[in-house]
């Protein structure tokens, strides 16, 4: 019994770390499309969309917001290291638009 349990340890542990940096990235799409979401919006009501996305973030994301005459476009990119500084960082992105408010200035 102790043979089998410890040649199937590794595989455990392997997949025990795969499912840990699954939901760790899931979790961090989830929170940029919030973010993403909440900066258009933001920058269609003419607010700051950086102190709006800041909120949901970790340190190092990134918020590009671009806006014409008709929507306000917001495109999060924040780093995932699930497994901590043992695997190298990886870059969810998630996009949003939301159509301009009325009456404000250009």
């Amino acid at each position: 019994m102790t043979a089998e349990l410890a040649a199937v340890m590794p595989a455990v542990i392997a997949v025990l770390a795969l499912g840990l940096w699954a939901v760790s990235t899931a979790g961090m799409k989830v929170r940029a499309i919030d973010a993403a979401n909440s900066a258009a919006i933001a920058a269609a009501r003419g607010e700051d969309p950086q102190a709006v996305a800041a909120a949901y973030l970790p340190e190092g994301a990134s918020v590009a917001v671009a806006t014409d005459d008709t929507v306000a476009r917001a495109v999060v990119t924040a780093p995932v290291r699930p497994l901590g500084p043992l695997t190298p960082p990886i870059d969810v992105t998630a996009e949003a638009a939301a159509p301009m408010e009325p009456g404000l200035p250009q």
